[in-house]
């Protein structure tokens, strides 16, 4: 995409964050958005503060795990505009600190459900309309450099972010096979300063949580904890997401610091080592 004034977005996990960044950078740009996030009060802020700015703006509570929220997502888009140009599967949680074998079945279904079948349904949903509109659209799945590494801690994570590349690339390679409009890239931050560590606050009652059992855990989860504040501005995430927009870029990696260890894992495939040792991320 080129050009974005009076173009449409959809962005979820818009009210905090990556998302919130997101939606400032369209609105920045004259793009008409639609913040989903299942937040409300945050959402609802959101929204007021943005059109008091005077930006066009619609929110909707969106529990992006859920298919039918996806799919009345779409439908109030295009009741309200139209179209959509513009799809970002941003939302996400970090999930727990528990080490895979300790995890349980709540753990994975909740961030299964908001990292990973969010894109699913996102791309289910909004892909037909965008070839149908046969006009110049992009999706831009949110992932992680936990998406392209494999190192100690927050398993259930990493499989969701290991899942959302994999589809992006598959996505870009199905739609570039039939000449498609639509664009894809896949956005694979850094630390960055956002509420990701407090996902929590948002896990619905009927998953219920517990403690890890293995302290290690618990330290690293910490110790990441305190590592976010002082990670990249979100602002900052959206510039490099608008730039590769504008220069049909698929991967997005705002971390340059993180690609030695892609290169490292990426060996380890190739010679068909043992995994290397990294420090978790």
């Amino acid at each position: 995409m080129k050009e974005f004034k009076d173009k449409v977005a959809v962005i979820t996990g818009a009210a905090s964050g990556i998302g919130r960044a997101l939606a400032d950078r369209c609105v920045q740009e004259g793009m008409k958005v639609v913040l989903a996030d299942v937040e409300v009060e945050s959402l609802t802020k959101t929204e007021a503060s943005m059109k008091a700015s005077g930006a066009t703006v619609l929110a909707v509570r969106t529990d992006v795990s859920q298919a039918r929220d996806v799919e009345a997502l779409a439908q109030k888009t295009l009741e309200a505009f139209g179209a959509v140009h513009l799809l970002c599967n941003n939302a996400g949680v970090a999930g727990t600190a528990a080490p895979i074998w300790e995890s349980t079945l709540a753990d994975w279904e909740w961030v299964m459900g908001v990292n990973l079948w969010s894109v699913i349904h996102g791309v289910r949903v909004f892909v037909p309309l965008m070839l149908a509109q046969d006009t110049d659209c992009h999706i831009v799945n949110t992932a992680s450099m936990a998406g392209l590494l494999s190192c100690p801690g927050l398993g259930i994570y990493k499989v969701t972010k290991h899942g959302v590349v994999t589809l992006s690339e598959t996505l870009y390679h199905e739609l570039a096979e039939r000449g498609a409009k639509v664009k894809v890239s896949v956005l694979c931050p850094g630390i960055v300063n956002t509420r990701i560590m407090e996902s929590a606050r948002n896990r619905p009652g009927h998953f219920p949580t517990k403690e890890p059992l293995d302290p290690a855990s618990g330290a690293g989860w910490e110790a990441l904890r305190q590592l976010v504040p002082a990670g990249m501005p979100p602002v900052q995430v959206a510039n490099a997401v608008f730039a590769a927009l504008r220069n049909d870029q698929f991967y997005i990696l705002t971390h340059p610091e993180g690609k030695e260890g892609v290169r490292t894992r990426m060996e380890d495939i190739l010679q068909e080592r043992n995994p290397t040792a990294q420090p978790a991320r």
